[in-house]
């Protein structure tokens, strides 16, 4: 018998996704991973893993609404393998090339899926044109 699939929002704006995915998917269960960016490095910090059991039998969805730089995108998948996930999917919104370009480096085996591919990223790792932080937008904060 075939598991549900797995949402696994990146924390926090992948939050955003989980309601219209979950309406296409409603018998999806739903995992979290906690990444944040230190500012200074741009690399990912993991700082939370929730996932459902039987890990190996089920297909997950990475959800997160932008992939810049790639370091939250691979630091979660990275953590689902770990946990013994195989087959992984990574859905976002809008990317730049260089997050596409190191998450299929990273794990050529997870195909990304985007609706959209900006330029480049600025300086502090921001999409361009992009839209600014999405959780930021998605939560009122700054």
């Amino acid at each position: 018998t075939p598991q549900p699939l797995v949402l696994v929002p990146i924390l926090r704006a992948g939050l955003g996704m989980v309601d219209g995915v979950s309406q296409l998917l409603p018998t999806a269960r739903v995992g979290h991973i906690g990444v944040a960016r230190d500012e200074n490095s741009l690399e990912p910090v993991r700082y939370y893993a929730k996932l459902p059991s039987d890990e190996r039998d089920r297909d997950y969805f990475v959800l997160d609404p932008m992939l810049a730089t790639g370091g939250s995108g691979t630091a979660a998948v990275t953590t689902l393998k770990t946990a013994g996930a195989r087959r992984i999917k990574f859905l976002c919104i809008v990317a730049a090339p260089t997050g596409v370009r190191r998450m299929l480096d990273g794990h050529p085996d997870v195909p990304v899926f985007t609706a959209a591919l900006d330029r480049e990223l600025n300086a502090q790792g921001y999409i361009m044109p992009g839209l600014g932080d999405a959780g930021d937008r998605l939560f009122g904060t700054r």
